[in-house]
């Protein structure tokens, strides 16, 4: 059974996420509090397996309460719970060390459903944020591979993209075509491509065409 903390600077949020988790036998409600401070002294006396908070929180912000929980207690996972908007806090949070974010405009299954994510193990964001999240960093890993390219790669990749063929980027390029078949083997080694067409999308994604 998970042990569950509750952070929030309103009681009656505090007692309905109680009444809503303590109806779910995997989870129990040890505790309740007002202020981002008295955290560290209730998880130092108690078990606490999963912590869910609000970023508002009276003397010390929810996010400056993460990261030094974080910090101290890196198995416990925590659940951002705020009426702060997701489009600015979401992604800051997970970077900060939550587990997932849930906006206090969400019902009770939704709540439900995200503990039940962390408590796997798994990262909780709405489906919106979800998207956002995974395309961003998609695209960061995109980024990162093309940094490792030379100077010569990325002019053969861009005259492969406009549909050159080898001899005729060889001559723009002054070197010979088996020179240009190296450089094309190492495009498709450093962007995790086997196959022009996925090379030149990955070029045109990335607007080297």
């Amino acid at each position: 059974m998970a042990k569950i903390l509750l952070v929030d600077s309103h009681p009656v949020v505090r007692e309905g996420l109680k009444q809503t988790l303590n109806k779910n036998h995997e989870y129990q409600v040890v505790g309740d509090l007002c202020s981002g401070v008295e955290i560290f002294e209730f998880i130092r006396e108690n078990d606490v397996d999963i912590i869910i908070s609000e970023i508002d929180l009276p003397e010390l912000n929810g996010i400056t309460a993460l990261r030094a929980i974080k910090k101290e207690h890196k198995t416990i996972k925590i659940l951002m719970f705020s009426h702060q908007p997701e489009e600015i806090y979401a992604i800051s949070t997970l970077k900060a060390g939550a587990s997932g974010y849930l906006s206090k405009n969400a019902n009770t299954a939704k709540i439900v459903e995200a503990v039940d994510a962390i408590n796997q193990g798994k990262v909780y964001l709405s489906e919106k944020m979800d998207k956002h999240y995974r395309y961003t960093d998609t695209a960061k890993s995109r980024a990162r591979l093309f940094k490792r390219l030379s100077t010569r790669e990325t002019e053969v990749l861009k005259l492969l993209s406009i549909g050159k063929k080898n001899k005729h980027i060889a001559a723009e390029l002054d070197i010979n075509e088996k020179t240009v078949s190296t450089y094309k083997a190492r495009l498709f080694k450093k962007l995790n491509v086997d196959n022009i067409i996925d090379l030149v999308h990955q070029a045109k994604h990335h607007d080297l065409t």
